[in-house]
């Protein structure tokens, strides 16, 4: 069975169903590479709170833009 003839019936799942749809292929996927994500494992994640290299950034094309006639 190939992803174009699965579509139509996943599109029309109810929303619960996808999430278990999506629960089951992440499930697949972990166990194809090896388990990469353990259960109860903590794992770091990057968050723009410290980012101050892009805010400054953002920060001058805003004001670059300002300036444009």
């Amino acid at each position: 069975m190939t992803l174009t003839e699965v579509l139509p019936d996943v599109q029309s799942l109810s929303r619960n169903d996808k999430l278990q749809l999506l629960q089951l292929l992440a499930s697949e996927l972990d166990r194809d590479v090896g388990n990469v994500i353990e259960p109860g494992g903590t794992y770091p994640v990057w968050s723009p709170d410290q980012a101050f290299g892009a805010a400054q950034a953002l920060l001058k094309a805003l004001e670059d833009e300002k300036r444009r006639p």
